[in-house]
């Protein structure tokens, strides 16, 4: 089985490294700095996992020439969606499978008008990595997990085809029969995570440790699911509770992609998480004050790093 995993980030350079830690035969899609970067360092990877180094990726970049591919991993920042559909349309054949590791819902529209809904699954991921100064991947969670699936529910054999080839690697990629309840479930986490992180600018730790910032947790996320719910997505009805055990539960140190994407001065997916939800609120007239808050100090952020300040 051919892998594209278009970028070689903190997720794509993750899981594609894990794949071809298998065995798998991996292609990476990357743009020209990158290219330099895995050309003379190889990709690595240190994880609590346990760590890897590809000295020779397999490498592309946008525009040249190669077959299509059986699968196409998505890992790109939502922000860079219509590039990236632009990127890997010449390797999108008709039995290619666009698998998105996107957060977020926004972006199953563009891909099914692009490519066709035949061709896309749903898929996301848990994981928490980064990219260090070296342009090392540095993964620091108990979790590194990839879940994919038929959008309309069950399985299939290229579902299957695709799990089988996935399994065995240091880590997680696995089929759901329900890939679009996991999605919203997934968006309405990440939502509300890299919300309350961004508002306090904080790690967990001393959000859940402050006087009202479990309270003020569990406001973001009912304002989040009630939105959702108006949406009709297939969220489970006590999604909530679950999602605050698990907030509960996270390490102290633990900070949303979000957080640490504004800690190093870069673009955020305010638009396409927060905003996303905030603009179907309006539309239906729910009230959802706090989101409306976490929204507004990403724009202000968005804001000040235009003006360079």
């Amino acid at each position: 089985m051919k892998v594209l995993v278009l970028g070689a980030g903190g997720i794509g350079g993750y899981f594609g490294g894990r794949l071809a830690e298998k065995g798998v035969d991996v292609t990476f899609l990357v743009r020209e700095r990158r290219y330099k970067q895995l050309t003379e360092r190889g990709l690595r990877i240190q994880s609590i996992h346990g760590d890897f180094h590809l000295e020779q990726p397999q490498l592309i970049k946008a525009g040249e020439e190669s077959s299509p591919f059986d699968v196409v991993l998505l890992s790109n920042k939502a922000y860079h969606l219509a590039e990236s559909i632009q990127d890997i349309a010449p390797y999108v054949g008709e039995q290619t499978v666009v698998i998105p590791l996107l957060n977020g819902i926004a972006h199953m529209e563009l891909l099914w008008e692009r490519f066709g809904k035949e061709r896309v699954l749903g898929g996301l991921c848990f994981i928490e990595t980064t990219l260090n100064a070296d342009g090392d991947v540095v993964q620091t969670s108990a979790m590194h997990e990839t879940v994919f699936g038929e959008w309309e529910g069950g399985t299939s054999e290229r579902v299957e085809r695709i799990a089988d080839a996935f399994s065995g690697i240091n880590g997680s990629m696995r089929a759901s029969a329900n890939i679009q309840r996991d999605a919203w479930q997934k968006y309405l986490f990440i939502t509300t995570m890299s919300g309350i992180t961004t508002l306090m600018n904080s790690a967990v730790g001393p959000i859940r440790d402050s006087l009202y910032g479990v309270e003020l947790t569990r406001q973001l996320a009912e304002e989040c699911a009630l939105v959702i719910r108006a949406l009709e997505a297939p969220i489970r009805a006590d999604i909530i509770d679950k999602q605050m055990e698990t907030f509960q539960n996270q390490g102290a140190a633990m900070k949303s992609s979000m957080l640490r994407d504004m800690e190093k001065g870069l673009s955020v997916e305010g638009d396409h998480l927060q905003g996303y939800l905030l603009g179907h609120a309006e539309k239906l007239g729910l009230s959802t004050p706090l989101l409306k808050v976490v929204y507004n100090n990403l724009k202000v952020y968005e804001q000040k790093r235009s003006a360079g300040k």
